[in-house]
């Protein structure tokens, strides 16, 4: 019991992470965690890949594991292919999908660090009274401008 509820929960977070990772960028109260998950992707799989190979996942690699403890093994080397496979019955080309995947990572993290410097930028620009938590609030004096 206790395997099939982490296999539900890996399925579910790591699922959510992978969507959060390309589409987090889209949503300015998002950004900045869009991108530090798309770094500690990024960390996972170019640095600890080095050690335990290309692409290297930690939410795989125990996913993987509770898997096999529950006598399932029938994961491929990606997250993605698999869950491709699962969720369509379709066994794409693997080095396909490693090259879509990739690709979808890397516009998502360009897109994330733009936005997010975007956003810094403009934060800078203006006066600090202008902003509170990426809202534009009006100080005393546009208050009081309108009064008039």
């Amino acid at each position: 019991m206790g395997y099939q509820l982490l296999n539900i929960f890996f399925f579910v977070f790591h699922t959510t992470l992978v969507l959060f990772n390309c589409f987090g960028w889209a949503w300015k109260k998002t950004r900045r965690w869009n991108l530090v998950t798309l770094l500690l992707t990024a960390g996972s799989w170019f640095i600890v890949g080095i050690w335990y190979g290309w692409g290297y996942c930690f939410c795989t690699d125990w996913h993987w594991d509770v898997r096999e403890k529950m006598g399932l093994h029938d994961h491929s080397n990606s997250y993605i292919h698999f869950l491709l496979l699962k969720l369509t019955g379709i066994n794409f080309d693997k080095d396909l999908v490693d090259k879509v995947t990739l690709i979808v990572f890397l516009v998502s993290i360009a897109l994330s660090l733009w936005l997010n410097i975007s956003d810094y930028k403009k934060r800078k620009k203006l006066p600090p009274h202008m902003e509170q938590d990426g809202n534009f609030r009006f100080n005393k004096l546009a208050n009081n401008i309108k009064r008039r």
